[in-house]
């Protein structure tokens, strides 16, 4: 698209909010951002129970507290990274430099597709460790809500990020196709000024710029000019 470079206009346009939050990869990130407290919020507050019997709490999955961790501690740093992109993403149309801009776009794929893995990851370890906890280890079945939510939207997850990383690819492709802003693009004022008579060809006279008229009628006029039977030169004036 003309005009635009990486999804973005020219530096130092005006902040729209409107426009901003309107956009499909903001709408995104602001998804998985609440997906990313749902999950680390759900499990550090009811991720831990206990038996009656018992007063240390474990993980509420299998009692495998790598499970637990894995949860808060992507959680989080998704969370972390979600605001981090959004502050890029306000920031990014004031980048005036194309290279800094490809390197954030390709930032935001690698990262977005990480966290999609990252998430996958974790939705197959919760959900295997859901399916073989024992009912002895909470028999008042206390947290279940919040294991279910963690799981749920953690499968979410890996969609709402897979689908951040292929935006983020198409952006790239906007940006590496933009004949505006490749390294090759000449501005046509500058190039004006170089050849203001770039429209005559080279070798051409005073006559058709394309063609070159003038001088072939020239060429025949010198060749008319001479005559072989009065043995000299004949001039026409």
């Amino acid at each position: 698209m003309e005009g635009m470079a990486y999804g973005a206009g020219k530096a130092g346009g005006a902040f729209d909010p409107i426009t901003f939050v309107q956009q499909p990869h903001t709408i995104l990130r602001i998804v998985s951002w609440l997906f990313a407290i749902v999950i680390f919020g759900s499990i550090a507050n009811e991720g831990y129970v206990n038996r009656p019997d018992e007063v240390e709490e474990h993980c509420i999955f299998n009692r495998n507290e790598n499970a637990c961790n894995y949860a808060v501690s992507m959680g989080t740093m998704a969370f972390v990274s979600c605001l981090a992109f959004l502050a890029l993403d306000i920031y990014f149309p004031q980048i005036s430099s194309v290279k800094d801009r490809k390197k954030a776009v390709l930032a935001d794929v690698g990262v977005s597709a990480f966290w999609s893995f990252m998430w996958f990851v974790g939705f197959c370890l919760m959900a295997n460790q859901w399916q073989v906890a024992k009912l002895e280890d909470n028999p008042l079945r206390e947290g279940g809500d919040a294991a279910r939510a963690a799981i749920t939207f953690s499968f979410f997850s890996i969609f709402t990020w897979a689908a951040l990383s292929f935006l983020a690819y198409k952006r790239y492709l906007l940006g590496a196709d933009s004949a505006l802003f490749s390294t090759e693009y000449t501005d046509p004022s500058q190039d004006a000024a170089a050849a203001p008579y770039s429209a005559f060809s080279a070798g051409d006279d005073l006559g058709s710029p394309a063609t070159g008229t003038g001088t072939t009628a020239q060429q025949a006029n010198s060749t008319d000019a001479f005559d072989g039977t009065a043995g000299y030169q004949r001039q026409d004036y």
